[in-house]
């Protein structure tokens, strides 16, 4: 992994300027800059706000979940810097790829950018499930995310979709114990507010079936272009419940209406018949996925699976996007 000082980052990003700022969270703040030993030169640098509480540990757990992981489908960390600013202070940051099309949030909430086509929700969905299944099926021990939302989706060149901050991440016990790292107490922070699985609210465990709850809720507000702490969800309505009464009849009325484009008029019925399929297909996923029950939801590789099929199904049809 590459060294850099804090004048490399500094230089790099224009002094942190506010001008380079693309974005900010919880625990610090996110920068464009330009690294010329990068193959692209452009770069993110993400700064923690030491003076957080909680800010610290999420740098060591970002850091401890970027060393154990990689995947196409995760944001690639390029380095990480700890060390003193030029006052002397701590500082601690990550280098990481730059999105250049941002987060996720900002495309489902956008005014200013082209509407996503249902094909685009669909890879993005693909996109995060590829994610999480890496996460919870192929790591050893497995590593919950915990802070799945939109804005911790980041968009590449080609809309392809990266899982990024793992400030919060959790690594769960192995079975074999010459791997066993430490899990999950729920001492801490937990998520983020609308996406965080009902159990955790009770005491329960962190387990990879919270994942699978803020996926679902990821995918309802793909579809419908809510968040789920919307104004209209208050007196025990949800985004989960919101949708779940308009399943099936009046979920048309629901949907966000930039799904279906004038694209699909061009292609006639069939075109039209095959979208709401894969529509209804992929709302049952979300409602499944946010069950209030853990037991109840689906597994991440088999979410994985079943939203790579109607990704397969839609592509089938040849809308033009």
């Amino acid at each position: 992994m590459k060294s850099f000082s804090y004048a490399d980052l500094a230089k790099a990003t224009n002094g942190f300027s506010p001008d380079n700022l693309v974005g900010s969270g919880a625990y610090g703040s996110v920068y464009k800059g330009v690294l010329e030993c990068e193959t692209n030169g452009m770069i993110a640098v993400k700064v923690f706000n030491l003076d957080q509480l909680g800010a610290p540990k999420s740098f060591v757990a970002e850091c401890e979940a970027f060393r154990n992981t990689r995947h196409h489908n995760l944001v690639r960390v390029i380095s990480a810097c700890s060390t003193w600013d030029n006052k002397g202070n701590d500082f601690k940051a990550l280098i990481i790829e730059y999105m250049a099309n941002g987060t996720l949030e900002s495309w489902i909430y956008s005014e200013t950018r082209r509407p996503l086509s249902l094909g685009s929700r669909l890879t993005i969905a693909v996109d995060i499930a590829a994610a999480l299944d890496y996460l919870h099926d192929s790591c050893v021990p497995p590593i919950v995310h915990c802070d799945l939302k939109p804005s911790n989706v980041l968009l590449d060149d080609a809309m392809g979709a990266r899982l990024s901050d793992f400030g919060l991440a959790k690594f769960l016990q192995s079975h074999n114990s010459s791997n066993t790292i430490t899990c999950t107490s729920l001492a801490g922070p937990r998520g983020s507010i609308g996406y965080i699985a009902p159990e955790y609210g009770i005491g329960n465990m962190i387990s990879t079936a919270g994942d699978v709850y803020s996926y679902g809720i990821v995918i309802l507000e793909m579809l419908t272009g809510k968040w789920p702490t919307d104004v209209l969800f208050k007196n025990g309505l949800s985004l989960q419940k919101f949708v779940g009464n308009a399943f099936p009849e009046k979920i048309c009325e629901i949907l966000d209406p930039n799904i279906i484009g004038d694209e699909v008029v061009d292609h006639g019925n069939h075109a039209m018949v095959g979208m709401l399929s894969c529509i209804m297909q992929l709302v049952q996923l979300g409602l499944s996925c946010s069950t209030e029950t853990p037991k109840d939801r689906p597994t991440m590789p088999d979410v994985y699976a079943e939203v790579s099929a109607i990704k397969r199904e839609y592509s089938a049809l040849r809308v033009k996007e």
